[in-house]
């Protein structure tokens, strides 16, 4: 029996579309009883909703908290002041193994500063790191790390970030090679800053990864490389662009199949990788479809087996 918590008080459209998520989670999988779902927030809300959308009770269970930590406010005060929040509440419970993972669209910063300081490190990790999909004209999926939680990085953690984004691509987008490319500004081995330049050496050396050499940012949405590696400075300006394309498809009223793929919500949420539990980060303005997909992430995480996967793969690196 899976144990998946999730805080239904973060996010723009809380706690209501994080029920529909639940909702539509559970209706897609009727008779499926080995996940169990634990929901963290205000217990008389959550129960009106509840009885409103006509949720099956048998495989919820409800951990009343009494504080919400809004999206601006600063995440290690927040979390030092708020002991009763979904989230403080949520990381808890995943740090003591009453659940199995932790599903939140709320604050971004809580949530990592939650990660990092209430979970262990995998042996071996030098930072922990967050990925985004990316989908590819081709067909296929993508994925980039870092994007955001390291803005500043050294060429031995960009090495790692490629081994960690290679292990999960495989094993979670079921990609059974996949290709290493280094983000960076020229093809040409001597191209770049002195990150990337110091970096290329240790993936040209990695023997944990397929390494195809560097990518320049035209080869972001084409299938040249499966796995893109860069700072969390360069990428979160990468994902922040994609995610505009959407937006900008919405806008100009273009129904397209590609640019359809650029809904976030298809994929629900960002794990963050190298910690030795599943924590998956939502958008701030996630609906039912994220929430949905963000416990999907998870489940998959707990059936593959993934962490362990990266934690061995660090190990003999």
């Amino acid at each position: 029996m899976m144990n998946i918590g999730i805080d239904t008080m973060g996010g723009d459209f809380a706690p209501l579309e994080a029920l529909r998520g639940i909702k539509k989670y559970l209706s897609e999988n009727n008779g499926k009883n080995n996940v169990q779902l634990t929901l963290f927030g205000d217990e008389a809300l959550l129960n009106a909703i509840i009885t409103e959308e006509n949720l099956p009770a048998g495989r919820i269970q409800i951990v009343p908290t009494t504080q919400v930590i809004d999206m601006h406010e600063h995440p290690t005060k927040a979390l030092k002041e708020k002991t009763h929040s979904s989230i403080a509440t949520g990381f808890h419970y995943l740090a003591k193994d009453r659940t199995d993972a932790f599903i939140s669209a709320g604050n971004t910063g809580a949530m990592l500063v939650g990660a990092l300081f209430n979970l262990k490190t995998i042996e071996g990790i030098l930072r922990p790191v967050i990925s985004s999909i990316i989908p590819k004209q081709g067909g296929g999926t993508g994925l980039i790390l870092d994007v955001g939680l390291n803005a500043d990085c050294k060429p031995e953690q960009l090495n790692q970030f490629a081994t960690l984004g290679a292990v999960y691509a495989r094993h979670i987008l079921d990609i059974p090679e996949p290709k290493v490319g280094l983000v960076n500004v020229g093809e040409e081995e001597g191209k770049g800053n002195l990150l990337t330049q110091g970096a290329y050496p240790l993936l040209k050396a990695n023997k944990a990864i397929h390494f195809i050499g560097n990518i320049e940012g035209r080869d972001t949405f084409n299938e040249k490389a499966d796995v893109m590696v860069c700072d969390g400075f360069t990428g979160n300006i990468i994902l922040k662009l994609a995610e505009s394309i959407y937006d900008i498809a919405q806008n100009e009223q273009l129904e397209n199949a590609y640019l359809n793929r650029f809904n976030f919500e298809i994929y629900g949420g960002t794990p963050v990788l190298g910690i030795e539990k599943p924590v998956i980060i939502g958008h701030g303005i996630s609906k039912a479809t994220a929430f949905c997909n963000m416990i999907y992430v998870a489940e998959k995480m707990l059936q593959t087996g993934v962490l362990q996967k990266l934690k061995e793969a660090v190990q003999q690196d």
